[in-house]
């Protein structure tokens, strides 16, 4: 039995590779980076235009400065200083979504900040403060201390699966470093999206925008819910 009669599909565009519209006309909602781990505003200027056209429910993918490691490697920051870069970068991505027309309407961290986040601490505080201050849902996965943290503190916590990535056994991702930590099998995905879509626990399914098989995987992933009965359709809009 299918947990929801639809599921949000969305992808980290907005950070400079080659995918960004073809894959916006396969998901439902995009986290559109904010040019501090990668990317520039002509870049997040497009990637918004094209999700206006589109329809796409678009969402700000702050992380932390580290364009070297894009990034992914992680800081020891105060929950005041990860709130403080939080609301700087989504303050510069709707300047220029205003001027597109384009509204943000949540929020997902990137990379290290987004890991560090799930584990709870300083780092998942400063996340939960800039959510609320920014009125924003916040995504992240479930079952984690972030999630506690949000629902503690009154924001709308999104639960968010990884088709793509490899999963520990007690529910974390496997971190990049480790082999096999990205999907490439076809066959594995495949599993990790029917687990994910009718486990009854997440509400969106996440591609990797920079990854070479982005295109192919969603167009994997919209055939398999399309077999389970289950639309494609953004999370806030349901």
């Amino acid at each position: 039995m299918n947990a929801f009669e639809s599921l949000d599909v969305n992808a980290d565009l907005g950070e400079g590779f080659p995918n960004d519209e073809t894959l916006l006309d396969r998901v439902s909602s995009a986290s559109v980076g904010c040019a501090a781990h990668a990317g520039d505003p002509a870049t997040i200027r497009r990637t918004l235009a094209a999700a206006r056209t589109r329809g796409v429910v678009v969402g700000a993918h702050p992380g932390y400065a580290d364009r070297e490691g894009f990034g992914r490697r992680e800081r020891d920051l105060g929950a005041a200083d990860v709130e403080r870069l939080i609301r700087d970068q989504v303050a510069e991505l709707r300047r220029i979504a205003d001027e597109v027309g384009v509204a943000i309407r949540f929020l997902k961290p990137h990379g290290a900040l987004y890991n560090q986040a799930q584990r709870g601490g300083e780092t998942a505080r400063g996340v939960v403060a800039a959510a609320l201050a920014l009125g924003l849902p916040l995504l992240g996965l479930p079952g984690t201390p972030l999630e506690s943290l949000a629902r503690i503190g009154g924001v709308e916590f999104l639960a968010e699966g990884f088709p793509d990535r490899r999963y520990r056994g007690d529910g974390s991702l496997t971190p990049r470093g480790e082999p096999g930590a990205v999907l490439h099998d076809p066959d594995e995905l495949a599993a990790n999206v029917r687990a994910l879509a009718t486990g009854g626990r997440v509400r969106t399914l996440c591609l990797h925008g920079d990854e070479a098989e982005a295109v192919a995987n969603a167009d994997r992933l919209r055939a398999i819910l399309a077999g389970l009965g289950i639309a494609v359709q953004s999370f806030l809009e349901r």
